[in-house]
C-alpha cells in the first residue's frame, strides 16, 4: 500500500472542484458566451491539474555517507542470533539505519558505538 501525500490530496480536491465549477458554468452558458469560455478555461485548469497529479513520480531521497578519518573494518553481528550478516543489507527508513538478519528474521537498529 503507498502513502498518498497531501499534495496528491490537495491536487484531487482542486481540480474536482474546478471541474464542478466548469460543469455549472456550462450548464448557464446558454444565457451568455462569457460563461462558455470560463467553462472551457475552468475545463482545462481542472483536467491539467489532474494530469499533472497522475503523472508526478514520487520523490527519489538519496543518502550518503561521509566518513572522515580511518575505517576499521568490523565483523556486523546480529544481537539476537550472533550470525554474522552483510552490510549491503542494511537499509535506511525514515533516516535510521537498520537491518533484517536473514537467519532468524530480526530487525534492528544499527548504532555507533562512541568514540571515547
Amino acid at each position: 500500500m503507498s502513502e498518498v501525500s497531501a499534495k496528491t490530496v490537495m491536487g484531487y480536491i482542486v481540480s474536482a472542484v474546478l471541474l464542478f465549477f466548469a460543469v455549472v458554468f456550462a450548464l448557464a452558458s446558454a444565457y451568455d458566451t462569457l460563461r462558455l469560455v470560463t467553462s472551457a478555461f475552468l475545463f482545462l485548469a481542472g483536467f491539467g491539474i489532474l494530469y499533472y497529479v497522475r503523472t508526478q513520480k514520487p520523490m527519489q531521497i538519496t543518502q550518503k555517507l561521509e566518513v572522515l578519518g580511518k575505517l576499521k573494518v568490523q565483523t556486523l553481528e546480529c544481537p539476537n542470533c550472533s550470525a554474522f550478516l552483510d552490510i549491503s543489507q542494511m537499509k535506511i527508513a525514515k533516516g535510521v539505519p537498520s537491518m533484517k538478519c536473514s537467519y532468524c528474521g530480526h530487525t534492528f537498529e544499527v548504532t555507533e558505538e562512541p568514540k571515547w
